[in-house]
């Protein structure tokens, strides 16, 4: 089936090449191209496309202004299309929330030239919004979760020596936010690598901190991992933990790129097995590819208790199913629940959990 793709963006350079690209790919095609939210308003009504790309700032109306809209009125995928500035990735993360599937950064120069060299990466980051599951924005709540659940989340966690490794990909900023969100002040140290370019994950770290019970940074290697504090891997390098002496602490590494990406979930999930065993829980959501797959069954076999998120609760189904299909996940489970499952691992008496 062709993906039919409407394109929204002020620039008409912009729009010329997102056509060529679109237009080049065997399995989909551009029905329309508008300057601004109000003529892609009722081109989607003419058009009914599968996938919406968007800039973030256009005149006549806000992007995320149209992006809310069309979310609460006409829900579908949306592919943003941003500048690498602070601005253009606050405003990007704020479409992440509002539920858009996925974003292209556009190049800081030679626009023609480095759009024509992200043709695939468009074309494929469309493919996958066209599979992704669309859903509505959820409603603020800077605590996440209800009082209930909250309450059991709060058994004493004072101990530097037990660690949560997440990775994710596509959906995984809001699926981020929403587990970082249940964690207690005194929870383990959290090491994260979501797939990002650099200038948007310390972006995104102090987007959760504020937000978050716990502290959440942008790593930046030779850090000592501490209860209530989240590590994020930044967007031009690799996330490893390490250990030295008693302590765990994050090292950066800029070497090549693995599974295609830098950072990669593997090669944290890997240096988890190696300093942390059993003394780790490994988390895998929402995100397309098989990244973190192979390290989550390293993780597992060096003792962690591994998590995968379940399909229903993914935008996409990729780097889950890819870990439970090898044997990599103990537990597979809807996201709202695996902050809790995470945190009773360290809380079974006897880390029982940890021998399953």
């Amino acid at each position: 089936m062709t993906i039919k793709v409407l394109i929204v963006d002020d620039s008409a350079l912009i729009r010329g090449i997102m056509k060529e690209i679109i237009n080049a790919q065997t399995d989909m095609e551009v029905v329309g191209a508008a300057p601004d939210p109000l003529v892609a308003r009722e081109l989607i009504k003419q058009t009914n496309p599968d996938v919406l790309t968007l800039d973030v700032e256009m005149p006549r109306m806000d992007g995320l202004d149209f992006l809310e809209r069309l979310m609460r009125l006409r829900p579908m995928p949306v592919v943003m299309v941003s500048s690498l500035t602070e601005r253009g990735s606050e405003v990007t993360l704020r479409a992440l929330e509002l539920g858009a599937i996925d974003y292209v950064t556009k190049p800081r120069i030679s626009i023609q030239h480095g759009m024509l060299e992200y043709a695939e990466t468009i074309a494929e980051k469309i493919r996958i919004a066209a599979r992704a599951r669309v859903r509505a924005a959820p409603p603020s709540n800077v605590h996440g979760a209800s009082g209930a659940s909250l309450a059991s989340l709060s058994n004493p966690l004072i101990s530097s020596e037990k660690l949560i490794i997440i990775g994710a990909s596509t959906g995984g900023t809001e699926a981020i936010k929403e587990f970082l969100i249940q964690l207690p002040p005194d929870c383990p140290g959290v090491l994260i690598t979501q797939h990002m370019p650099e200038g948007f994950t310390r972006s995104f770290a102090n987007r959760l901190d504020k937000l978050c019970r716990i502290s959440v940074k942008e790593a930046e290697g030779g850090e000592r991992v501490l209860p209530g504090h989240a590590y994020l891997a930044p967007g031009h390098s690799h996330l490893k933990l390490v250990r030295s002496g008693a302590n765990y602490m994050t090292q950066l590494d800029q070497g090549p790129p693995v599974n295609r990406h830098r950072p990669s979930v593997d090669v944290l999930f890997q240096s988890a097995a190696v300093a942390a065993g059993k003394n780790a829980v490994g988390v895998i959501l929402t995100g397309m590819g098989k990244d973190g797959a192979a390290g989550m069954l390293e993780m597992k076999q060096a003792g962690a208790y591994t998590l995968a998120q379940d399909e229903s609760s993914c935008v996409v189904f990729g780097m889950p199913r890819e870990a439970i299909a090898i044997g990599a996940a103990h537990d597979v489970a809807p996201l709202r629940e695996l902050p809790g499952r995470a945190l009773t691992v360290f809380t079974t008496q006897g880390n029982r959990a940890m021998r399953v």
